[in-house]
């Protein structure tokens, strides 16, 4: 087991130092560069860093999400919840920056941030230049000067078509939002619908009439989408479709039942999220558990890791995620 004599012995500094600046002594005056380097020795020889009380960076949570998008998608809730969560685990100091506030409210004394949403280039320029340290959850406009960490949507558009294939079905759908993307001022295919189409392109099924994607991730525009689906295909709707959130497909549920389409006997269903809404609407979502908790240990992990060790390069750090079965559509196998 490591001991604090280790670090002492490697790094050069006194027991007493180390000893102070692990129980967290605010008496204890160091430079951040002693304490850096305390922190790298320790974590070098594989000394327990859940045992160091004391405060080992501040950093920012660039949280650019609308009150909109929290009251709709409890998703980015939960990523707040568990940023905190992990943050407090890695001795990190968390302070929360909003949108409305913008980068340039960020204190002196933070060393670096997590984002998450949308940042335009015109704001992570400014924050390469501060030299902060980064991770951005999602879009990276930047991602040869910041780490990123997203959900792996081609591997989860993937599978969901080769369920689907798998169960003999050829009329394959897709029902979804947008992408608005900040530079431009303009709605574009989101990331999940270009994974659809290449890999239902690549099984040779691709038909564009069976793709409505649209708006915002919302309940009202998966309902919307659903009846535009209807009255534009009439009886030759698609056998299955693939939908890139909960918040949409609850929406689409909604729909087909007003329009007496039975899920999953008329059309099968699969989604992405697994929130708590995919339990409750009726049938309940088979849908892509994305694992949030793991998204933000990820998050901290990686900013811990610049922070601790200075590296010149970036990294990409794709999740994976597990389908949950429920009644919108039972496979029959693995694929």
């Amino acid at each position: 087991m490591v001991t604090i004599r280790d670090i002492a012995k490697k790094s050069g500094y006194s027991t007493a130092t180390i000893s102070r600046l692990f129980k967290g002594d605010e008496s204890l005056s160091i430079t951040s560069d002693t304490k850096n380097k305390i922190i790298v020795t320790a974590k070098s020889l594989g000394y327990d860093l859940t045992k160091i009380k004391t405060t080992l960076y501040k950093i920012a949570i660039l949280f650019w999400i609308s009150e909109e998008q929290l009251k709709e998608d409890v998703y980015y809730q939960h990523v707040k919840d568990d940023l905190k969560k992990y943050s407090k685990k890695a001795n990190l100091d968390l302070i929360f920056i909003s949108k409305n506030d913008g980068v340039k409210s960020i204190p002196d004394d933070i060393t670096g941030f997590i984002a998450i949403g949308q940042l335009t280039k015109k704001e992570l320029y400014y924050l390469n230049q501060k030299g902060y340290k980064g991770v951005i959850r999602g879009i990276n406009p930047l991602p040869e000067h910041f780490d990123t960490v997203e959900p792996d949507f081609h591997e989860m558009a993937r599978q969901a078509i080769n369920y689907f294939i798998n169960e003999g079905f050829t009329k394959i759908g897709f029902i979804g939002g947008n992408f608005f993307n900040l530079e431009t001022g303009k709605e574009e295919i989101d990331s999940r619908e270009y994974a659809f189409r290449y890999h239902l392109e690549k099984s040779g099924l691709l038909n564009e009439k069976y793709i409505f994607s649209q708006g915002s991730f919302t309940v009202d525009e998966g309902y919307q989408l659903s009846l535009k689906m209807k009255a534009e295909l009439n009886e030759d709707m698609p056998e299955a479709c693939f939908i890139p959130s909960d918040t949409i497909a609850a929406g689409v549920l909604q729909g087909c039942h007003e329009l007496g389409i039975n899920i999953p006997k008329d059309m099968a269903v699969i989604s992405i999220n697994d929130d708590d809404i995919a339990k409750f609407v009726a049938p309940p979502l088979t849908t892509f558990k994305i694992d949030i908790e793991e998204i933000a240990k990820t998050c901290v992990d990686l900013l811990s890791d610049q922070l601790v060790y200075s590296r010149d390069i970036s990294k990409k750090t794709l999740i994976g995620a597990k389908l949950t079965v429920r009644k919108s559509f039972i496979p029959k196998e693995e694929v």
